[in-house]
């Protein structure tokens, strides 16, 4: 697995499995900033390194803009190079693609990084915009084209097969493209398959989440009543975090395991296909849950495997469920990452996982519980 992870964040992942860290240690880790967090100015400019990453942005936003304020895009392109934040559109995400060359498994990277969702194949959107900029094509030409495509008319709607290979085989279709009339031909072609997005993050959504709604087996003469989303956010998800929304005294680590907390309204409009899936919300799940058998045939005998094999299996078990998905892997420099494989680690018989991410989130947030 080592093979798989930076030289940084192998250490980070050794420093999880041997550390030996109580819950308060592990806050502690984190609040002193010891975590060498992974930012997207850090990993723009380790795929850009020119001096004149800031002009060239500049200079391409503001052309593909020309109405927005100069000083706007100024100061939000040096807030992105600065660290300071990061994009959340994923169209911005496409501009800075473009606008520096990066190649197609960059673009998906910087996806996943800023938008949980990398590169999705089943929106016609990114397959041609994708299209474009592996075939060395610019912006404006990939806008005019997808502009003169008709939309897709099951946008938003569930599908019903459930497919797990069909995103897969849209993919390759892609691939194959040699010319823009074939491209053309391929999206009228795959128009009825093109979004329903994130269907395989609903299901992994709906499977977990069925497990806390109705945890009693069906078999059991007198089962428990179904669960409502208000009780099984109280009871499983908040975890001691602040519910309020201010943040003024917040860290950057306590920040950004806030970021997207799940609510029960959240988990709602998920349900009801409103929202897509949240990646923090998958980790969550499976953590609360711990039950892999969603994901594997079978459920692991953990009893018998040695704390570097459980963690292994772990590791190996969420990276399916996440690149199924299209969400980016597992990275140990990630803070909500490194809370979950923390959790992971010290789970025992006697500790499960939920609890001992309960008590590093109760820790972190102590004495900030809002009003």
């Amino acid at each position: 697995m080592q093979n798989t992870l930076t030289v940084t964040s192998a250490a980070e992942y050794d420093h999880i499995l041997y550390g030996q860290m109580t819950p308060a240690m592990a806050v502690e880790y984190l609040r002193d900033n010891r975590l060498p967090v992974r930012t997207f100015s850090e990993t723009l400019c380790q795929m850009y390194s020119g001096e004149d990453i800031l002009m060239r942005l500049t200079d391409f936003f503001l052309s593909d803009m020309p109405q927005a304020n100069p000083q706007s895009v100024a100061k939000k392109l040096k807030n992105w190079l600065s660290g300071r934040n990061q994009p959340a559109s994923r169209e911005d995400v496409f501009r800075i693609a473009y606008a520096l060359g990066l190649s197609e498994a960059q673009l998906d990277y910087l996806l996943g990084l800023c938008t949980d969702y990398g590169l999705q194949y089943r929106d016609g959107h990114d397959a041609v915009f994708a299209w474009f900029l592996r075939n060395g094509y610019g912006y404006a030409e990939a806008r005019a084209f997808f502009t003169s495509l008709p939309s897709a008319p099951g946008l938003n709607q569930v599908d019903s097969s459930k497919a797990s290979h069909l995103t897969r085989e849209i993919r390759n279709e892609f691939l194959m493209i040699q010319s823009v009339e074939e491209l053309r031909q391929c999206y009228l072609k795959n128009l009825d398959r093109f979004g329903t997005l994130h269907l395989r993050a609903y299901y992994y959504f709906d499977k977990f989440l069925s497990l806390l709604i109705h945890p009693t087996p069906v078999w059991i003469d007198t089962p428990e009543p179904y669960y409502s989303v208000e009780t099984v956010m109280d009871t499983y998800l908040s975890m001691h975090m602040p519910s309020g929304k201010k943040r003024e005294k917040y860290s950057l680590v306590q920040r950004l395991i806030k970021q997207n907390w799940p609510n029960a309204t959240s988990i709602k409009n998920i349900r009801n296909h409103r929202e897509d899936v949240p990646r923090k919300l998958l980790l969550l799940l499976y953590v609360i849950t711990e039950d892999s058998s969603i994901i594997l045939d079978g459920q692991p005998e953990e009893a018998e495997l040695t704390l570097d094999e459980r963690m292994e299996e772990h590791w190996w078990t969420l990276n399916a469920m996440l690149g199924d998905c299209g969400m980016a892997l597992l990275d140990p420099r990630n803070v909500m990452d490194w809370l979950i494989l923390y959790a992971i680690c010290a789970s025992s018989e006697d500790e499960p996982m939920r609890d001992r991410l309960e008590q590093v989130i109760s820790l972190m947030y102590e004495g900030l519980e809002e009003e």
